[in-house]
């Protein structure tokens, strides 16, 4: 099956290598860019990265994003995807919010300020999730 030109391989690839790549940032205490993330997925897989200036793939990233947060939201409760924002920005994506609505974590009629309550809650979770001090307590 093919969703946004891609196939399932590649979308199991690209969940992989973008949910690895976030890991290392909440390690390292940081946050990304969609162009950051875009890169390194086609430097790491060796396939075509996304066309920002095309909406449909701007679109794929959203999947791309919720499928990362699909595969580590068990683990960890949080929404991993917070870590990604636009360049120049101090905040995530349309796309964040409107996954936190649909799986009940933000209100549908939420407020700007609850959007930036909820985004720095999850930044701030999966930082300390994967603080390499916690990471070294648990051992």
């Amino acid at each position: 099956m093919s969703m946004y030109g891609r196939e399932d391989e590649t979308w199991d690839r690209f969940t992989e290598v973008g949910l690895a790549f976030l890991v290392e940032r909440a390690r390292l205490g940081k946050v990304t860019s969609y162009t950051e993330l875009n890169t390194t997925l086609e430097r790491r897989t060796e396939l075509p990265a996304f066309e920002f200036e095309r909406e449909i793939d701007r679109k794929a990233m959203g999947h791309l994003l919720g499928l990362v947060v699909g595969r580590n939201r068990p683990i960890t409760g949080l929404m991993i995807s917070a870590l990604v924002h636009y360049l120049d920005a101090n905040d995530a994506g349309p796309g964040f919010y409107a996954l936190a609505k649909q799986l009940g974590l933000l209100p549908q009629r939420a407020t700007s300020d609850e959007k930036l309550s909820f985004w720095i809650s999850q930044v701030n979770g999966i930082h300390a999730y994967y603080s390499p001090r916690r990471i070294a307590a648990a051992t």
